[in-house]
């Protein structure tokens, strides 16, 4: 049966075969399962971990990363405004950046901790209800406030497509757009369609089940 790390050495050979192992990133997205069954992947020297809920990440890596201070943890989910200053306390990056409010509690957080993180502005590009997210057109606009008036480091663009069967048409478009504002970095490509995202310059795939199985 595979273990964790077996599962995740897969991935990554594919990766490497794909020639994209320098650029490329894998977050192991870590929601729901225990420390003790994640910790064989942070003890084998992998380093980016995800997390979708604040309280759970807190509880789960608070300690762990005050004495393992290379891991880089990522808030890969909704993130509340409510919960802005404690994520700016845990997090190393945000991949959830998609209103105003939020960029302007995000860094008066900032500055009160002392702190930068390094931000993903999430686009709904299937434009869809039950997701967030900014509008494509929006885009430039939002980088711009984010930026030049809340002063947040943007590395990149993040997206979660529809489940439409055109994974590629929004990954083209995400790069091209993150191409047009300069930026480097691209969070796309999750465990069903991470294979797809590396055909347009993903530089974080969020990979999950794909990793660690299915979650009860």
């Amino acid at each position: 049966m595979d273990t964790v790390i077996d599962r995740f050495n897969k991935i990554k050979s594919y990766i490497i075969n794909q020639n994209n192992s320098e650029k490329t990133n894998i977050i192991a997205v870590s929601k729901t399962f225990d420390l003790a069954y994640i910790k064989p992947l942070a003890d084998s020297g992998h380093l980016h971990f995800g997390e979708n809920k604040v309280q759970e990440a807190e509880k789960k890596w608070k300690s762990f990363v005050a004495n393992n201070k290379e891991i880089k943890l990522h808030m890969v989910g909704k993130l509340q405004s409510n919960k802005a200053k404690k994520a700016v306390e845990l997090f190393h990056y945000v991949h959830s950046l998609d209103n105003e409010k939020l960029a302007e509690t995000l860094s008066k957080a900032e500055d009160s901790l002392k702190k930068n993180l390094n931000y993903f502005i999430q686009v709904n590009v299937g434009m869809e209800n039950q997701k967030s997210g900014i509008s494509p057109d929006q885009t430039k606009e939002f980088y711009d406030y984010c930026t030049n008036e809340m002063k947040l480091k943007v590395i990149g663009l993040m997206a979660i497509p529809p489940n439409d069967g055109e994974e590629e048409k929004h990954f083209k478009f995400l790069n091209e757009s993150n191409i047009s504002l300069g930026l480097k970095d691209l969070s796309i490509g999750m465990s069903g369609d991470y294979k797809k995202a590396l055909n347009f310059n993903a530089t974080f795939l969020r990979i999950g089940t794909a990793i660690f199985g299915k979650r009860s």
